[in-house]
């Protein structure tokens, strides 16, 4: 999953990517979705999350935009005049799959060779979620 900040703005700089972690593994507690990579690229966040099949991804995405653009402003408020008052993060995204058959390793490389300026803020790695076979 790859989501742009609003207007493209480098907001998530190297002092609060170490907070938007925590936002995302506590989100993933809560929610379970399990984050096993999250890496910022100037202006854009890119996410492989596992999640439980009952989640659709577009509600995956909602969750994780919102509960981290509300957070962070609470942690960083002059963070809303870098985005001139408005949200966080812009209103599109991409997504794409990886079923049971998928090559995971394929969509990590991908996600590690986007961008001038990609950097790793989390690499976990797939877990078999209680009560799935």
């Amino acid at each position: 999953m790859v989501c742009p900040t609003k207007y493209r703005r480098k907001v998530v700089k190297r002092e609060r990517s170490k907070y938007f972690k925590e936002i995302c593994l506590e989100i993933g507690e809560k929610y379970e979705i399990h984050f096993i990579e999250i890496g910022a690229d100037e202006d854009h966040i890119h996410f492989l999350v596992q999640s439980v099949p009952m989640f659709r991804p577009k509600d995956i995405v909602q969750t994780i935009k919102s509960i981290t653009a509300r957070k962070m402003f609470e942690q960083y408020p002059e963070m809303k005049k870098e985005l001139w008052g408005s949200s966080f993060w812009g209103s599109g995204y991409y997504m794409n799959t990886v079923g049971q058959y998928g090559n995971v390793e394929m969509i990590k490389k991908y996600v590690e060779q986007q961008g001038k300026k990609y950097s790793q803020i989390h690499r976990g790695q797939l877990t078999l979620f209680v009560g799935l076979e």
